[in-house]
């Protein structure tokens, strides 16, 4: 009787006992699950690339079969036209049922948005594709912005160029020679439209390299109350391009939309070079057709300015269960490894390279990195851009 009693009791113990971390976990991510089949997630993601288009109607396809969820991709030219929407949806108070669920996002708009309080989270650690994330890339800071757990990292990106080696055998190294390159061959040289990503990228990188101190990028700066650092400090940039649009495409009076036309401008012998934010953009646009066989990136020798590129939910999304179960899946192996392949998409992964290889992903090499500089620098170097040179 005593040790029938006695069991009784160890199982009324153990069935008693708290649950563990991992199962409360567990348990909590079961309830998302549930609660996101049926949503329709509204994912706010740049538009500018039938490779990235395809890949997240392929994803789209996958979260309706394996999870009820329903992604809709919201193509836009600008993520910040999508952070102006947000600022305005929090002046209305419109703090339930936004308009935006997923957003693709980093840089000065991850910035605005953690500073007005325009994100949910801390919400990383509940994704189960968490473990599989490499913590030696720089993913706890965004434009040296503290991440927080606000914003989870997606893909790693790279500003580079691509050349016809059968063009272009001798590409420029530096923004020094490629000015050379520009003059010696008007016409065949240009960069895409700032305030556009990939333009304002190439104006970063370009200060950094001629910047007499650029150690002061990596620093805060309001250029209206200190607007002589400001000016002392981008005063190269500005002389150079003085110099480059009058012999650039268009004679600098019109720029490139974005990437692809850059890579289309190319294709076309337009341009002697192309430029991207993505190291494998060259061998992703052979596979599809898009650039001959002779097309290579390459980086210049001051390395490529690099950057981790993350996905973040609004503080006010509607559907933020299905938010978190789409980010968990564009994070999980099966979904990076087909990002990360080159005929694909070709975005280098944030995943370990053994997760990747245990999911048959491909290896793939970065360019030694450069970082970004403070976001506010390129607020303000946009503004000043404009009022130069923008039309």
């Amino acid at each position: 009787m005593k040790k029938t009693l006695l069991g009784l009791a160890l199982a009324l113990t153990t069935s008693l006992a708290p649950a563990t971390a991992t199962e409360t976990a567990q348990a909590q991510w079961q309830k998302t699950l549930a609660e996101a089949e049926g949503q329709t997630v509204y994912f706010n993601a740049w538009g500018g690339s039938q490779e990235i288009n395809d890949y997240l109607r392929w994803a789209g396809r996958q979260l309706k079969a394996q999870y009820g969820v329903n992604l809709k991709h919201v193509k836009v030219a600008d993520i910040a036209e999508t952070t102006q929407r947000l600022l305005a949806e929090k002046a209305a108070g419109v703090d339930k049922k936004g308009s935006v669920d997923l957003l693709w996002v980093n840089g000065e708009n991850f910035h605005s948005l953690k500073h007005n309080d325009l994100l949910y989270g801390p919400f990383t650690n509940q994704l189960p594709s968490w473990e599989y994330v490499d913590t030696s890339l720089p993913i706890d800071k965004d434009f040296t912005e503290p991440t927080e757990g606000l914003e989870a990292p997606w893909g790693v990106g790279q500003l580079v160029f691509i050349h016809d080696k059968q063009t272009l055998n001798n590409p420029p190294q530096n923004f020094a020679e490629l000015l050379s390159l520009a003059q010696a061959f008007p016409g065949k040289v240009t960069y895409p439209q700032p305030p556009e990503f990939h333009g304002s990228s190439f104006l970063k990188a370009a200060l950094i390299e001629l910047s007499n101190d650029n150690s002061a990028l990596y620093e805060p700066i309001d250029s209206k109350v200190e607007r002589e650092k400001f000016d002392s400090v981008t005063a190269p940039l500005w002389r150079y391009l003085d110099q480059l649009h009058p012999v650039a495409w268009q004679q600098g009076l019109r720029f490139p939309s974005g990437t692809s036309e850059t890579i289309q401008l190319l294709d076309d012998q337009q341009l002697l070079l192309a430029i991207t934010f993505n190291p494998n953009a060259a061998n992703a646009a052979i596979e599809n057709g898009n650039l001959v066989e002779t097309a290579q990136t390459y980086a210049f020798q001051q390395g490529a300015l690099s950057n981790i590129h993350f996905l973040a939910v609004p503080w006010n999304a509607n559907a933020k269960a299905g938010a978190l179960v789409t980010i968990n899946f564009l994070m999980s192996p099966e979904a990076q490894a087909r990002k990360a392949d080159s005929t694909i998409w070709g975005d280098p992964s944030v995943l370990t390279p053994e997760a990747l290889k245990r999911h048959g992903g491909q290896a793939f090499t970065l360019f030694k990195s450069i970082a970004e500089p403070h976001p506010s620098w390129l607020t303000a170097i946009e503004i000043e851009w404009q009022k130069r040179y923008g039309s």
